[in-house]
């Protein structure tokens, strides 16, 4: 199974403002290009989020995963909205459960989004790849992609992108991620 992020952050690093705004980001958006994305999410079977995420994406104005699972991680949540029952499902528990459990059910490339999510994946060693777009533009505060790590991470650099508007994205695979060992 693959395990990837997909995700864009602030030149120095933050992928919302402290209030977990995104309107820099949707300002930074060019409707010409989509950076990727669509063959990207169209390898995606799963998508695996986090709560904050999952709460951003009820303020849009449409559901924008319609034919793909989403898991949603809550220890909170305890029942989901009736606009989403038949779009996702909620999970609480232990991550490497929760990848032994989709592996089993045939999921094949799993994309987990949100900073917390991705920093807990990221700590476990269950992120197989990464890509980031960096978005000219600095923030000086938010919330950051990286928390602090509890040993160094070691990458591999697969490609970068530059696109005429100055986003910049780099696709990572990560040396050490244990989805292999997890049966």
């Amino acid at each position: 199974m693959q395990v990837s992020a997909y995700i864009a952050t602030s030149l120095d690093g933050f992928i919302a403002k402290k209030n977990g705004d995104i309107d820099w980001l949707m300002d930074a958006e060019c409707q010409e290009e989509d950076y990727g994305y669509e063959n990207f999410i169209k390898t995606v079977s799963c998508l695996v989020i986090g709560r904050n995420t999952f709460e951003k994406i009820l303020s849009f104005s449409e559901w924008p995963y319609p034919n793909k699972r989403v898991v949603v991680l809550s220890n909170i949540i305890k029942q989901l909205p009736d606009l989403t029952k038949h779009k996702s499902e909620l999970f609480s528990g232990e991550l490497t459960s929760l990848i032994e459990k989709l592996s089993m059910e045939g999921e094949q490339r799993l994309y987990v989004d949100g900073g917390i999510t991705i920093q807990s994946f990221l700590q476990l060693k269950l992120l197989t790849d990464i890509t980031i777009t960096k978005i000219p533009v600095l923030l000086g505060e938010g919330i950051p992609l990286f928390g602090s790590v509890i040993s160094e991470v070691k990458l591999t650099h697969v490609e970068t992108k530059i696109f005429n508007n100055g986003f910049v994205q780099t696709q990572y695979i990560f040396n050490d991620s244990k989805i292999a060992l997890i049966k």
